[in-house]
């Protein structure tokens, strides 16, 4: 445990039994930590350099519910080969996987933006608010929206404004009680074409069973388990990817 402390010193913060994992003002703090860094200026327009330092302070000061790099890394490669031109995320958090995403998106397209769209669905306001400050730092805010609101709700608004017309590729990162709800809520709205992906986080920490036995047990879907890591710490996890067929 101590080797472990002293790779991630902020896990030690887990001891403490009322400890939360967010919403606690540890994502303000992100946010000034960043604007007060002395690589601010390396920062701008650089959505690895960002992601860099927001790993750090979630290694060194406070844990963040981010993907992290190891999911980051497997996740890129994926979109590399699919090269997807329209995804969704359910949680946008604090923009670091709608970052990763555009950015990956925008080098598999050969800089080229214009067809490329990331809406990033996330619930809380405040939160929402960074996530949009952290986009537009690194120079994505061309091809990341920041929609404020219920998965549900804001999934049915944006197709009923003819938003989602046909997405590639849907992320759900938010709760995982909601990962089968609001999966069926997408499947009414018609948007997911045949070829496109499901990708589910934290099937295994915290879990997503009920999810996992509905679309390994449906007939649309094709699925499999992508191994990954949280980090911080390096417990094992799973990232379930589903294709439609």
């Amino acid at each position: 445990m101590e080797q472990l402390y002293e790779k991630y010193p902020s896990l030690r913060k887990f001891e403490n039994d009322d400890y939360q994992e967010s919403h606690d003002g540890r994502e303000v703090a992100l946010l000034k930590h960043i604007y007060s860094h002395p690589s601010l200026p390396q920062i701008r327009d650089s959505p690895s350099a960002l992601r860099d330092l927001m790993d750090e302070y979630a290694a060194k000061q406070d844990f963040l519910i981010s993907i992290g790099p190891d999911k980051a890394k497997k996740i890129a490669k994926l979109f590399a080969d699919e090269k997807p031109k329209v995804v969704v995320e359910l949680g946008g958090y604090l923009g670091y996987s709608a970052i990763l995403f555009a950015d990956a998106m925008r080098q598999a397209a050969s800089g080229t933006s214009t067809e490329l769209r990331v809406w990033s669905l996330e619930a809380d306001p405040l939160i929402a608010s960074i996530a949009m400050n952290f986009i537009d730092l690194v120079g994505l805010s061309d091809i990341v929206k920041v929609v404020v609101g219920p998965a549900a709700d804001s999934l049915r608004r944006l197709s009923a404004e003819g938003k989602l017309p046909k997405v590639d590729l849907l992320f759900l990162d938010h709760v995982e009680d909601l990962y089968k709800t609001d999966l069926e809520v997408s499947e009414q709205l018609g948007f997911l074409h045949s070829g496109a992906l499901v990708l589910a986080d934290n099937v295994v920490r915290p879990g997503a069973p009920a999810y996992r036995e509905y679309v390994r047990g449906s007939p649309k879907y094709e699925s499999w388990g992508l191994k990954s890591l949280i980090i911080p710490g390096d417990a094992e996890d799973e990232i379930e990817v589903s294709r439609v067929k």
